[in-house]
């Protein structure tokens, strides 16, 4: 019994590491913008693609989750995706051109959907009922991390040894995250709803489509910005290549903190404290455009701070609402969650970027504040009272 539970909770241990890997490497190109630009010869806008590609196929390919298990066992299915993700790494470190990066990266994404579709499940499946949440949060702590150490050491990594060593870094790290999930995951067989149904109930509910349009803003608005917030971090005054790695550091330990103030508020006062986050991103967000780098290192630190505790508690919210609300539907209304979440990352790149190139760095901070706003105002529109009442706590409560 003991052994047999070790096993379990090594792997959940194991499904953390496979999520980390995976978030890792799907904003690598975040970490490693400037360095990939400099060396295939690409503006920072156009390497931006490179995560809105990724973002989009993901999208589509989590869709396909339902389909794929019922033809391929859970254990199976999951070593198979950090296959595929070890050769999207590796290919992306060999690659010559930007067109065959992109096309590496797109190898990636259809892994990257599906796995997001179904870890989280997977884990809570393999525990007992009691632990579910608490394995969940493990396997889901992975991004946090990745946005912690992930973008971090892979900046260093480049900064060290160039972005093609950081790719092939990331490829051993997927083919060591497969090897484990096959050593100490038992085999799972999870069983999907038939093909299409949820999806259409999902869509009629009008307090799912909101919380879809705020996560979609939401999303839009933070990858617009970070996308390219290493290069705009560059341009702070006495900024070093090592300074550049500490404050990426700086902004993804705020995370952390979000996470902490998450576990404190989220149950009693859930849309208030959504709301909370909102307004603190976008402040940050609008002084960072307005006065940018020439703001110096310790107040960027600080704004840094503020949108990385903000983004943190708005994705752990943002989440928890579906979860709470979806009731019967929540296979669906997460796979719909992720799309809209993944989909709106690519937009927010391409409105990111082309502010970027009209204005600069200064103005895709803008324009990513801009697209915030909306959010702030649905969020107080459709009727925070509603959402605090008792009901609302409840799994599975219905708000209209």
């Amino acid at each position: 019994m003991v052994n047999s539970a070790l096993r379990t909770w090594c792997a959940v241990g194991a499904l953390c590491v496979a999520s980390f890997t995976m978030v890792t490497s799907e904003f690598a190109p975040i970490g490693l913008l400037s360095q990939i630009s400099s060396d295939l010869g690409q503006t920072p806008s156009t390497v931006g693609l490179a995560v809105t590609l990724y973002a989009w196929i993901g999208a589509a390919s989590g869709l396909l989750s339902n389909w794929l298990n019922r033809w391929i066992p859970r254990k199976t299915l999951l070593i198979a995706l950090m296959l595929l993700l070890a050769v999207s790494n590796g290919l992306a470190a060999l690659s010559p051109d930007f067109p065959t990066l992109l096309g590496s990266r797109a190898v990636g994404a259809l892994a990257h959907g599906v796995f997001w579709a179904i870890v989280a499940a997977t884990a809570a499946h393999i525990v007992p009922p009691y632990r579910m949440g608490l394995a969940t949060s493990i396997v889901l702590g992975g991004i946090t991390i990745a946005t912690v150490m992930g973008v971090p050491l892979i900046n260093m990594v480049g900064q060290y040894d160039g972005w093609r060593t950081a790719f092939a870094c990331l490829a051993l790290m997927c083919g060591a995250s497969a090897g484990a999930i096959a050593v100490v995951l038992p085999s799972v067989q999870i069983h999907s709803l038939a093909k299409g149904v949820g999806f259409v109930a999902v869509l009629r509910r009008k307090d799912l489509l909101i919380t879809y349009v705020i996560t979609g803003l939401t999303a839009a608005a933070h990858f617009g910005a970070y996308t390219f917030v290493e290069p705009f971090i560059g341009q702070v005054p006495g900024i070093t290549a090592y300074l550049i790695a500490v404050l990426l550091f700086a902004f993804g330990a705020a995370g952390f903190l979000g996470n902490l103030l998450s576990a404190l508020f989220i149950d009693r006062h859930l849309s208030a404290f959504i709301l909370a986050a909102l307004i603190a991103m976008a402040l940050a967000l609008v002084t960072l455009g307005i006065y940018g780098p020439l703001l110096g290192i310790a107040p960027v630190v600080i704004l840094l701070v503020i949108w990385g505790v903000a983004i943190s508690a708005l994705f752990t919210g943002l989440q928890t609402w579906v979860l709470r609300i979806a009731g019967d539907h929540t296979v669906p209304a997460t796979a719909i969650h992720t799309a809209v979440l993944n989909s709106a990352i690519g937009l927010g790149v391409i409105i990111g970027g082309e502010a970027l190139n009209l204005a600069g760095f200064k103005g895709a901070m803008l324009s990513a504040s801009l697209v915030i706003a909306p959010a702030i105002v649905l969020m107080i529109s459709a009727g925070v009272r509603a959402w605090t009442e008792p009901a609302f706590l409840k799994r599975g409560a219905r708000v209209d």
